[in-house]
């Protein structure tokens, strides 16, 4: 996928111009390839998220009333969901969705996190033919799987409505997240104004850091995934119909567009994205 910078804006995704055909066969090492929903309630996330962005899914069985829920857009994948694992549960961790980057040797790249002040929370391990995964939490708290493809490259299709468009890394220390995942992924920083840093990946800009004094006191570190849609406002107040949370906006981050940031209704947090129209 070729994206083209045009400018940046206060604190957001710079405006982008989209490829007519948005389909992906593979994903460059470093690039966010796939979004994974952990919920509370399995069956009440697949009516809310294909009530709002038109997904259809396929379920598969991963054990006695278990099974793995794969979102599609126009019969392409574009993310899943899960029922979180009652030790997590035990563990207090709330539904959210899991953000995945794409890497040549899952192995390889947990060691270097290791050796980068990250810790290997889940891995190495193999995900049947799909792929190899481990999930990482960095140095100042927030947590990131990494895939290694087989059979499965992640998201077939990006940078559309209804599918990953973006992702913020929400973090008490940015300089030191940048200096992690730098190191690990070899991602480029390219300042933007008010403290904002925008990640690149190779020529692709897939993401960025916030300034600290963004974030609520409190908060803790995540990765905030976005999904692209036609109409912020429509979307938005479909979304608060279906019972979500609307925690911010819609607000306008400039030329680059419009944004939301909402909470599902088992309290997974996600971004919504309306790129910004050129003239």
């Amino acid at each position: 996928m070729v994206v083209e910078l045009v400018e940046f804006t206060h604190s957001k995704p710079p405006r982008l111009i989209l490829p007519l055909m948005p389909h992906v066969e593979s994903h460059a090492p470093g690039a966010f390839s796939w979004i994974e929903l952990g919920t509370s309630d399995q069956n009440a996330a697949k009516t809310f998220y294909t009530s709002l962005f038109g997904w259809t899914f396929e379920d598969s069985p991963m054990g006695p009333g278990d099974f793995y829920t794969m979102f599609q857009l126009d019969k392409r994948t574009v993310g899943a969901a899960y029922t979180l694992r009652e030790a997590e549960r035990s563990m207090g961790v709330p539904p959210h969705w899991n953000l995945y980057v794409t890497v040549a040797s899952a192995d390889e790249s947990a060691a270097k996190a290791t050796e980068l002040g990250g810790q290997v929370v889940a891995g190495p391990f193999d995900v049947f033919v799909y792929g190899r995964m481990a999930v990482i939490v960095d140095p100042t708290g927030a947590s990131i799987c990494i895939w290694e493809p087989k059979e499965h490259i992640g998201a077939c299709t990006v940078s559309e409505p209804g599918s990953l468009c973006w992702a913020d890394l929400v973090t008490p220390d940015p300089e030191a997240a940048a200096k992690f995942y730098c190191g690990l992924f070899g991602w480029t920083l390219v300042p933007g104004e008010g403290g904002y840093q925008h990640l690149k990946n190779g020529e692709a800009f897939i993401g960025g850091i916030p300034p600290a004094h963004h974030t609520a006191p409190g908060t803790p570190p995540h990765w905030m995934s976005y999904i692209q849609v036609a109409d912020i406002q429509a979307s938005t107040d479909k979304a608060r119909e279906l019972g979500a949370t609307i925690c911010v906006g819609p607000m306008s981050v400039g030329s680059a567009g419009s944004m939301t940031v909402l909470s599902d209704p088992q309290g997974a947090f996600l971004a919504l994205f309306e790129v910004g129209r050129a003239g």
